[in-house]
């Protein structure tokens, strides 16, 4: 017998049209988004500008910054390296990165960086998935430490993976390992340990094991020259002490950096472009538990412990300057414990994550719906037009 919510059309018109008011009220350039019922495509949307000022449309082949989607991927990369037996989750990091054997912790309450102490014990692999090393990220002045990793330079563009680590050993950790989710630089260390386990660069691991299976055909660490006549602009507000306040300004390079040439820092954390299509590639694997198309890249049951919790009992996500409640976290996804207001209880146990340019995934399994946006705005990962498209992809299922 025929399923009849599988075969009953969805209208998602009211998503459409409130993914182009943000953009109608000057608070996004342009927008696009993509909704599957289980693995299967069935809304595409694509709204405003992938360049305002030139008046070049945001189409299918518009080129994003993702920033911190980078993370699943990077996730998903270091996992078929686990099924591969290179790693196991509870190894000490210094075991594949030897210049982090003699780390030190901040004391606690400590009011200056040179106050440090042993650690506890050391980081672990598992750790640096779920953001509970001890590392810090240096760009939001969360912790003391953060000046140091300013003036170490350890997302310079001009380093790399290896370099970024030498670096880091230099640099006390913020927290003693497991103590608590702080949102770091793990996910680069990472990347490097993709590097030392396969024993390739981190762009080449990535393009043989995900982009090429998957079809990821616009997915890299920069643009080339072919391909920059699809590339978005990046925009800000036009008043960032007032980022909900409607107006717009393309971001200048220094804020934002060129993707314009290949950089020697493949950052595992941040680093990709990619296209809405190409995504939803990824999160139709992710979906298919490892699995799309025919093409295998992780073990079912490799996925299910993707997303399920690693944090400690009594441990939630923290980020600065966002609040993220009943939150936990898994191996490069955030999991929520409790819908948030406006979703339905099925939205209990998505998995999600985004970037700060305003790209966004989640996959909710008790719904058998998952969905993405892709928007190019500063600040824009946990900005009220990603909630809005949510519930509003919501309301289409109920």
């Amino acid at each position: 017998m025929t399923d009849p919510v599988q075969t009953r059309r969805f209208d998602f018109s009211a998503m459409h049209a409130a993914l182009q008011k943000w953009v109608d009220d000057d608070f996004l350039a342009g927008a696009s988004a993509a909704v599957m019922r289980g693995s299967e495509v069935i809304d595409e949307v694509y709204c405003g500008y992938r360049d305002r000022e030139a008046r070049a449309p945001m189409t299918h082949d518009t080129i994003c910054r993702i920033y911190s989607n980078t993370k699943p991927i990077t996730s998903v990369a270091a996992m078929t390296l686990y099924e591969a037996g290179k790693f196991q989750l509870d190894d000490p990091i210094a075991e594949y990165l030897p210049a982090l054997r003699n780390l030190k912790v901040l004391k606690r309450g400590a009011s200056d960086p040179a106050q440090v102490e042993v650690l506890q014990r050391p980081p672990t692999v598992r750790q640096l998935f779920c953001h509970n090393a001890g590392f810090s990220y240096g760009a939001f002045q969360e912790s003391i430490v953060d000046p140091l990793y300013q003036a170490a330079g350890i997302l310079r563009p001009d380093a790399t993976l290896e370099t970024m680590v030498d670096r880091l050993a230099e640099i006390p950790l913020a927290n003693q390992p497991g103590l608590r989710f702080q949102y770091s630089v793990s996910t680069d260390v990472l990347a490097r340990l993709v590097e030392v386990w396969s024993g390739q660069r981190f762009s080449e691991y990535l393009k043989a094991t995900i982009f090429g299976p998957l079809g990821m055909d616009d997915t890299d660490f920069f643009v080339p020259a072919t391909k920059q006549q699809r590339f978005a602009a990046n925009y800000v507000p036009v008043d960032l002490m007032d980022p909900m306040k409607p107006g717009l300004a393309k971001a200048p390079d220094t804020m934002v950096g060129s993707y314009l040439t290949p950089r020697p820092f493949e950052s595992g954390g941040g680093g990709l472009v990619g296209t809405l299509p190409d995504y939803t590639k990824f999160i139709r694997m992710i979906t298919g538990r490892g699995a799309t198309n025919g093409v295998r890249i992780l073990k079912p049951e490799t996925v299910d412990l993707m997303h399920t919790n690693q944090l400690p009992d009594g441990v939630g996500v923290q980020l600065p300057n966002w609040s993220m409640p009943d939150t936990v976290f898994g191996l490069g996804f955030a999991i929520k414990l409790k819908p948030a207001a406006g979703e339905p209880e099925a939205a209990t146990d998505e998995f999600h994550w985004g970037g700060l340019a305003g790209t966004h995934s989640w996959i909710a399994p008790r719904a058998n719906v998952s969905a993405i946006v892709f928007a190019q705005r500063l600040p824009g990962f946990w900005h009220p037009f990603s909630h809005d498209f949510k519930r509003q992809v919501y309301r289409a299922f109920a």
